[in-house]
């Protein structure tokens, strides 16, 4: 059977934790799509790891882990973070690891080209990880792109990769110092130490899930950042939702039993687009700093404001969840009116509006009204209880759920991996 943990927001939600927590379970834990622009961290045993383009089922030395089809693999980047894990101590890491043949490959040449498209569109810049993610899903969109199964024909692989290089060099004229000789040469060095991790992951996850075995998936990114559903053009360039799992996976709908949407219990963006419940000032900065508010990944500062139930109850209508993990509900515990949005007014009408709508020119334009609740003013870190709760950050949780319609089924109240209380 097939759990899938989901981010809800803008990314940054803290699905690492979860995936942590239930991959000890999990048989296998597998990524579905998006790069090593993921990122993740997890506490495991008084140690903290970073994961990127690896799945954080690591940790768990009985379970297996599948970088998926849909994912944009970088060879240097999964060697380097490989290495790096089992520096830590995960020594198992390399026989639990397995990639997709078919997965699409993530070049130094769609890093550079990411950075000359950013600078192009200047001040209407994505605000990108700068890792090639998206030039990587335009190739492959264009059929150009490089799968893994092709690292393996070297006569074929490198006149696909010169030949690519030229095409952007047509257009962009200066690659900023690229070389594709240089690329070529460290490929011949993968070539040689790749193939014991390659699999058909179709056949593979058929016998899995034809054998029942349990399989977690862990997403990445988050709803808000889709291709299709989320902020467009301030998104990345895969399906982050249901939808990626399904074909990022070749995952059997029938055999899901349960889809976890993470939830922070404010909001958070990093890069650029619309985020109406950003706060700029004091909130905003008191958030920043006492949930960390920077990246694992790039180390970039978050844009932080309160919840947005707009926002949740829009991902839950394309994701389907059936539950929530609300994560980081300690950062609250120092605000004595906490503010939750429930609705956009529309700027000339008054009317409210419930739900998420694509024109994001008008969602600018529109009054974002709010809910005040209550603030507890009470430590809640490393509380492991429901009961142990303060009543106003009971309220909180119920409210969240009777907005959106789905349960919180866990909610995290620290960094540690037993700081997260189960309903």
């Amino acid at each position: 059977m097939t759990t899938i943990i989901l981010g809800s927001q803008w990314g940054d939600e803290g699905k690492g934790k979860l995936s942590d927590i239930l991959c000890q379970k999990a048989q296998i834990c597998a990524r579905a799509a998006g790069g090593h622009n993921a990122g993740h961290s997890v506490v495991a045993n008084g140690v903290e790891y970073d994961f990127h383009l690896l799945p954080s089922g690591l940790v768990n030395p009985d379970c297996i882990n599948l970088i998926g089809s849909g994912v944009v693999f970088n060879v240097q980047a999964f060697f380097k973070e490989l290495e790096t894990l089992e520096a830590k101590g995960l020594t198992h890491a390399r026989k639990k690891l397995l990639v997709s043949d078919r997965a699409q490959v993530n070049l130094e040449l769609h890093a550079r080209v990411d950075g000359l498209e950013e600078r192009e569109l200047a001040n209407q810049k994505i605000g990108t990880t700068g890792r090639g993610i998206g030039p990587s899903y335009s190739t492959k969109a264009a059929r150009n792109g490089i799968r893994v199964h092709e690292i393996f024909d070297q006569e074929h692989f490198e006149a696909k990769l010169r030949r690519l290089a030229a095409g952007y060099k047509k257009r962009f004229g200066d690659l900023l110092e690229y070389d594709v000789e240089e690329e070529i040469a460290r490929f011949r060095e993968y070539r040689k130490k790749l193939p014991e991790f390659v699999v058909d992951a179709v056949n593979f996850m058929a016998n899995a899930q034809k054998n029942g075995v349990e399989i977690l998936v862990e997403g990445a990114n988050a709803l808000m950042l889709d291709i299709d559903y989320g902020t467009y053009p301030f998104v990345t360039s895969s399906n982050t939702g249901l939808g990626g799992v399904i074909t990022g996976l070749a995952i059997n709908p029938r055999t899901i039993k349960e889809i976890i949407g993470v939830a922070k219990a404010y909001t958070t963006r990093v890069g650029e687009g619309i985020f109406k419940t950003e706060d700029t000032g004091e909130v905003g900065q008191k958030l920043q700093q006492i949930g960390r508010e920077w990246g694992v990944s790039t180390g970039r500062k978050r844009r932080c404001g309160w919840l947005d139930l707009v926002v949740l109850k829009y991902s839950a209508s394309v994701n389907y969840y059936t539950a929530w993990n609300l994560t980081k509900l300690d950062v609250l515990d120092t605000f004595p009116t906490i503010k939750v949005a429930v609705a956009y007014k529309d700027p000339e009408t008054g009317a409210e509006l419930d739900y998420f709508p694509a024109d994001l020119s008008y969602l600018e334009k529109c009054e974002v009204v709010y809910k005040e609740l209550e603030g507890w003013m009470k430590p809640t870190t490393s509380v492991r209880k429901w009961e142990d709760l303060p009543p106003q950050a009971q309220a909180y949780v119920k409210f969240i759920e009777e907005f959106t319609g789905v349960p919180v089924k866990w909610i995290g109240t620290g960094p540690a991996r037993d700081d997260m209380i189960y309903l």
